[in-house]
Order: structure tokens, then sequence, then C-alpha cells
């Protein structure tokens, strides 16, 4: 997904190059669109013409110039360094001035992350969602919806990413420092572009990921460490859908290192941990009763006041 940010890139600095030294006369050249299609690129505006190359949806284009026969000549972005122009049927194209283009697009987006999460679901449809979700951010930037689709592009991404992180060896180091983590660029334009929003808010929640240890070993440090994210979390957004669930997650880490600071031999800090743990699922009972995670911090509560092993195998 690296390549993905590297191919925009790579976009806006082509097309503003190109604008500066082309001008046509067609109506609608220079303007921006995608597809919410699959759409063959021919070398001219006939069918039976040499086939250049298959666009995929989300792809971005650039219009060149239109043909009064349902043709549209354009400029396709098909990856890093790699753009091919020629003619597609203007079908199923969208483009930044169509009434209503961000919604078509929008809803071709979340067909195809609909269909990504089925199990024999259309192969490559999870980048087509993530393709057409940036689009929308990118073609319609004033759209209420453009603050969404960044998001969910940007989380799409981030979960294309994870998965491949967590599979190598690396993940389950202590020191997240000694993983490469997922990259936090879309996200951290999700913040930028859209602050005090609850998709900031939710981007936000993301970032910590990249802080977390692989495997705790054991030690307090990790739990600790990560218990502290989470509060300072809840606490500087105290109104995001992700915040007692921030809470209850820092509860857990709290509630396990009553365990673990007694296997450290450390007595008092395991009595502080079981006091903070108390007050953190106190407090999610308290401002978030409406939520499931109020529930589970009940649960949570009363295992730790009954002094039941919430880490590692204990039973007793």
């Amino acid at each position: 997904m690296r390549v993905a940010a590297r191919a925009l890139g790579f976009s806006a600095v082509f097309l503003s190059v190109f604008l500066a030294m082309v001008a046509t006369p067609a109506q609608a050249a220079g303007e921006h669109g995608t597809l919410v299609r699959v759409a063959e690129i021919y070398l001219s505006p006939d069918i039976n013409s040499t086939k250049m190359a298959e666009v995929e949806r989300g792809r971005e284009l650039v219009v060149l110039e239109n043909s009064s026969g349902g043709w549209a000549h354009v400029e396709a972005f098909l990856g890093p360094e790699k753009t091919v122009s020629g003619w597609i049927l203007d079908k199923g194209f969208v483009r930044s001035t169509n009434p209503d283009g961000d919604k078509v697009v929008f809803g071709e987006a979340a067909d195809s992350e609909d269909e990504a999460s089925r199990r024999h679901g259309r192969k490559g449809a999870d980048q087509d969602a993530l393709r057409l979700y940036y689009r929308v951010f990118d073609l319609f930037p004033n759209s209420p919806l453009a603050a969404e689709s960044l998001y969910r592009a940007a989380d799409i991404k981030w979960q294309i990413e994870r998965a491949d992180v967590m599979s190598r060896p690396s993940a389950k180091e202590r020191d997240p420092g000694l993983r490469e983590g997922m990259n936090e660029e879309w996200m951290k334009e999700v913040m930028k572009k859209f602050p005090g929003t609850k998709w900031a808010d939710l981007a936000a929640f993301h970032l910590i990921e990249n802080k977390l240890c692989g495997e705790w070993q054991g030690s307090s440090k990790c739990p600790d460490k990560e218990a502290d994210h989470y509060e300072k979390y809840a606490a500087d957004r105290p109104g995001s859908p992700t915040a007692p669930q921030a809470l209850y997650l820092a509860a857990k880490r709290r509630a396990a290192l009553v365990d673990i600071y007694k296997t450290e031999e450390q007595g008092k800090k395991a009595e502080e941990s079981k006091a903070r743990a108390i007050a953190l699922t106190q407090k999610i009972v308290q401002q978030y009763p409406q939520t499931d995670w109020a529930a589970r911090a009940q649960s949570l509560m009363f295992l730790v006041q009954q002094d039941v092993p919430t880490f590692g195998n204990a039973v007793e």
C-alpha cells in the first residue's frame, strides 16, 4: 500500500506538468474522474482497435478529450510510474462534476468492501474499495462523505498492512520498535484534514497499535506503558466512539499487572494496579453506561475485586 501512496504522489506531479504544458479545446479536458466498473482502454475510439490495458475500479483518470460517439480520451494512472492514454467507453465513468458523483463512488466502494469481506468474494475487492474510498475524498473534497471516505480508505490500507506485519516473526518481539509497524501516513492525513471529527478520533486510535508490544513475555513494562497510551487517548478524546474501548483496554492491562507484579514480588504496585483497574472500570460504567464496554467493565471489575487472576493460566 506504500506503493499506492507513491502512485498518488506521482499522479499529482504528472498532472501538474501535463496541464502546464498542454492545452486542449475539448470540453471537460483536464477533468478528473474514476471508474465504478472495470473497463478496457483502447488505442482509438473503437472496440475493435488495440486494447492498451484494463482499468480497475477506483483508478484515477484525467480527461484529454471527448468524442460525440460516447467515448472519452483519458490518461489512466495504473500504478507507480505507469500511465496509459487511450479511449474508454464513457460508461460507469464518474467525473468530479457529476451530480451525486460522491454518492455513486462511495456506494461502489461500500459494495466492494462488502465483497471483500465475503469468503469467496471478488479477488482484489479490498484494493478496489480502498481506491474508490480515496477517490471520493480526492474528487469531492467538499462532500459530506469526504472525511468518512478518507478514513475508510486508511482503515482498509491499515488492515492489509497489519495482516502482513503480524505474519512476520518480528510481530512477537516485546519491543514494538523492533518491528516495522503499519504505515501511519493516511491515518495522520485524516487527523490533519478533518480534526475534531469522529474519523480523526478513530484514526488516532489506530496509531496506538504501533506502540503495542508483540508479546509481554511476563514483564510489567509492556502492559504498564500500553495502559498509559490508552488512558491518555481516552483523556484527550473523551467523545470518541472508541474512548470506552480505550478505557477498557487500559483496565484490562491494569488488572493483568496485579498478577504480573505479584510474580515480580512487587506487592505495593500490585495493590496500586488493582485500585487503578477498579477505578477505570467504574469510570466506564459511569460515563458510557449504554455501551457494551460498560457491561464488560462491570464483569472485569467483579473479577478484580474478588482477586480472581485475569492474566496467565492461574486456576484457584
